[in-house]
């Protein structure tokens, strides 16, 4: 993986956006979703809180690189959304979207302090503080919903 941890990977490009972007249409982003491949993987290190088990984040994060499956990989949601980062909005966009990190509600309200809310239906949000690193990575990569696992 590169230094640049907001790059994608390869084989899955990085989302696109700006002032000339056109939104997804809720339609596409449900058929998007419904695709486990076309769905894009999101994993938030939490490099600075520091509230998500070593291991947890470790395992989730060896399992997605060895998945074969493209993933973006963020130091830090919560360091992003302080310094509101444009590249939530990108994120953001379209639905389709699994968010490897901790809380729900958490993440949501990352997002929302970052002017760039998450859709209501084509997210998935796995807990990495709650679930262990098996049932993460399966709904991540799209063999299973994860425990905790929420909309």
């Amino acid at each position: 993986m590169s230094d640049d941890a907001t790059s994608a990977l390869p084989n899955e490009p990085r989302p696109t956006g700006g002032a000339n972007a056109v939104p997804a249409s809720a339609p596409a982003a449900e058929a998007k979703a419904a695709d486990p491949a076309a769905v894009r993987i999101l994993y938030c290190r939490c490099a600075y809180a520091q509230v998500v088990p070593a291991e947890v984040k470790d395992a989730v994060l060896a399992g997605l690189a060895d998945s074969g499956r493209g993933f973006e990989m963020v130091p830090d949601l919560c360091e992003m959304a302080a310094r509101r980062d444009p590249h939530l909005a990108e994120l953001a966009r379209g639905g389709g979207l699994r968010i490897a990190a901790c809380w729900p509600r958490a993440v949501r309200g990352l997002f929302a302090l970052a002017d760039a809310p998450l859709p209501e239906s084509g997210v998935e949000i796995l807990n990495m503080r709650t679930d262990p690193a098996d049932v993460v990575l399966a709904a991540a990569v799209g063999a299973g919903p994860a425990a905790g696992a929420a909309p």
